[in-house]
């Protein structure tokens, strides 16, 4: 096959994932679904660090929030409805049994996959960018005099956002691809970017809390928090996009071994 026709393949590809994603009204239900939860939440959360900071003596700490901490802490519970986009992109062709016409169109069950991981990636990250900007919108002026937004942090904490989405959403696809389930991938991811760190850090043993930090929900939080400990942000975000990596390879190999 020559360059030019493998490209060509390769564009076709692309553009019959993303056909297939924004053609079903569960994606845009689910897009819906995001916004309002993220309006909400850090709705909520501003509404907390509003009424926490009682301290009006202006030579004290006033406690002052960024908005962009709002964000952050706000895509702990939004990321439950973007990652859907992810898991259904995959299992809703299991589910259908359109997968068999997919692959028949697309042999390559590593083009396939590459070809979703492309448009669920690109999708969930411009999701990302909306969901950080209406987030960003609600957060200040909830917070008043109790909030701070410098632009340029903002807008780095909505990108961050935005990339950690993006990565959760295809982390979310590669499970998919190797589970077949949607219920089975949800409680995997749950289990992987919560439940299981959680418990690990909960005995507060040193061994324990470093094995949670490679987690790929806990790698995210470091990221997204810019923390230097235990690593820099930079390392948190290759431990999550190793993640996702990972979970593509399992997917490819998943597709690979079994029949659709």
């Amino acid at each position: 096959m020559s360059t030019s026709t493998s490209t060509s393949t390769r564009h076709g590809a692309v553009a019959a994932e993303w056909t297939k994603l924004s053609s079903v009204r569960s994606t845009w239900w689910t897009a819906l679904a995001g916004l309002l939860v993220m309006a909400a939440s850090a709705g909520q959360l501003a509404i907390y660090a509003a009424n926490d900071n009682t301290n009006d003596d202006p030579t004290d700490d006033r406690g002052i929030v960024t908005v962009g901490s709002v964000l952050i802490s706000s895509v702990e519970l939004t990321q439950y409805v973007v990652l859907a986009l992810g898991l259904l992109a995959i299992t809703a062709e299991f589910t259908s049994g359109t997968i068999r016409t997919t692959l028949q169109c697309t042999p390559s069950r590593g083009r396939v996959l590459l070809a979703k991981a492309a448009v669920a990636g690109t999708v969930t990250f411009a999701l990302g960018l909306l969901l950080g900007g209406v987030g960003a919108l609600v957060a200040r002026p909830v917070l008043g005099e109790w909030g701070s937004a410098p632009a340029a942090d903002t807008v780095g904490d909505i990108v961050a956002v935005a990339t950690y989405l993006a990565l959760v959403g295809v982390l979310a696809l590669g499970l998919g691809a190797a589970l077949r389930s949607a219920v089975l991938t949800l409680t995997v991811l749950l289990a992987t970017l919560m439940i299981v760190p959680l418990s690990l850090q909960q005995p507060d043993i040193d061994v324990l809390n470093r094995i949670a930090d490679v987690f790929p929900g806990v790698a995210g939080g470091h990221f997204l928090a810019g923390d230097t400990e235990p690593y820099p942000p930079v390392v948190g975000l290759l431990l999550l996009a190793g993640w996702a990596a990972a979970a593509l390879l399992l997917g490819r190999a998943a597709l690979r071994r079994r029949d659709a």
